[in-house]
């Protein structure tokens, strides 16, 4: 006797729930096919992650592509190879630091600058990408910023995902690539790099990958100046999970991993530093002589008396005024209204990220030679993309134009001549 036949179910129609768990209405339901439902999940939700960052690419891209013509241009119009307009500024110390190494001589009177005023990452992935592929150094430099930059972005929008919904993260992290201070991930400058180890830090410490973080901050640390920043937000983390789990759980004693490891960075160069010039503080004494940078809680002050005399009928006879405290002041209203946003709503990110951002905020508030100015903000990421969560429609699209304007201003001005530094 045949068995009756086996009976073929109808497919079931896409409804809101699948909207809900991340899958394409459109999308065949691969569940009715035979396949296992979690599996089913699981892959809509790598399509759903593999389709998410393309406006994200899209913007970076575009940006980094209009910076480039806008490189072009100026420098067709200067005379300028478009070389010296990418690698302009502290880009032509990070050259030659990855080409000739650091002096052994720490300065002791005012302007006289060296190598040793900057940290040895960014030089060092340099001088890998310039042997590796054979390509020029200020070539390597801008390859190295320009990736670092786009895996910096990825990492925002992950964060930023994480905090406030798609909508939102992807808003974010398309602000951020409009930002004027992005004009670092288009020239030989370490912010790319330096962003993206102190945003993959501050996830992995959110997901409690203690080991991951403290390896990433112990890279970042030997970045720049402002990276040792990273140390305190470990250490933060790691008492946090000590104040949910207590001392007894061998899982939290873990957490000690990333406060430890952030130290790597900033203590191996300062070995070298002793080992080389004799002194683990060479690279502090070379910013505070040839730059003029040290520590005062008045700098933020200062600096607004020199732009008031600088603007004073007093001195119509000389109108240049310097544009850096210009925008370093506009700089510092931006960081007050992005930080005030960002504590006014506890739990609207990670306490990582606001450790973060107050540290970048303090380091920038007490600097006697760089304001908070965009290339400073963009460090402090979420003073910047808070203001994608607040603001959308309309509002958000002025805000966007507007910081798209702002991106190729300066940046003209600071391609070429000293008009404006990063």
């Amino acid at each position: 006797m045949e068995s009756p036949p086996e009976r073929i179910r109808p497919p079931i129609e896409p409804t809101a729930a699948h909207s809900s768990a991340g899958l394409d209405p459109r999308a065949p339901i691969a569940v009715e096919l035979g396949l296992d439902r979690r599996a089913a999940l699981d892959s809509a939700r790598v399509a759903a992650e593999l389709r998410r960052p393309r406006p994200v690419l899209i913007a970076y891209l575009g940006t980094r592509g209009l910076l480039i013509v806008l490189a072009l241009v100026n420098g067709a119009l200067r005379h300028h190879r478009l070389h010296s307009e990418l690698a302009h500024w502290d880009g032509l110390w990070y050259l030659r630091l990855a080409t000739d190494g650091y002096s052994r001589y720490v300065p002791h009177a005012p302007n006289v600058r060296t190598t040793l005023g900057f940290f040895p990452l960014y030089p060092i992935t340099i001088w890998l990408v310039h042997h590796a592929l054979s390509a020029s150094p200020d070539a390597s430099g801008l390859l190295v910023a320009t990736i670092a930059g786009l895996v910096a972005t990825l990492l925002v929008e992950r964060l930023a995902t994480g905090w406030w919904g798609q909508a939102s993260g992807r808003r974010a992290a398309i602000l951020f690539c409009l930002f004027p201070g992005s004009v670092v991930f288009s020239m030989d400058y370490s912010e790319g790099l330096l962003i993206a180890l102190a945003a993959g830090c501050i996830l992995a410490l959110e997901h409690r990958r203690w080991l991951l973080a403290g390896i990433l901050a112990g890279f970042a640390t030997a970045t720049q100046p402002v990276a040792p920043a990273l140390i305190p937000v470990c250490a933060v983390s790691a008492l946090l999970e000590f104040r949910r789990r207590g001392w007894s759980y061998r899982a939290v004693r873990r957490s000690l991993l990333a406060p430890l490891l952030s130290l790597t960075g900033v203590c191996a160069f300062a070995g070298f530093l002793w080992a080389w010039t004799g002194t683990p503080f060479a690279t502090l004494q070379a910013q505070r002589y040839g730059w003029g940078e040290r520590t005062d809680p008045l700098a933020l002050v200062h600096q607004a008396q020199t732009l008031a005399s600088e603007i004073s009928f007093a001195h119509f006879d000389h109108p240049t005024i310097n544009l850096n405290l210009v925008i370093g002041s506009l700089g510092v209203v931006v960081m007050v209204i992005g930080l005030w946003l960002l504590l006014r709503r506890p739990h609207l990110v990670s306490i990582e990220a606001i450790v973060w951002t107050l540290g970048i905020a303090f380091l920038a508030s007490t600097s006697e030679y760089v304001p908070p100015n965009p290339r400073v903000l963009i460090t402090a990421f979420p003073v910047v993309i808070v203001f994608a969560h607040y603001l959308k429609g309309r509002r958000y699209a002025a805000l966007a134009v507007a910081n798209g304007v702002l991106l190729v201003v300066l940046s003209a001005l600071t391609f070429v001549g000293t008009t404006l530094r990063p």
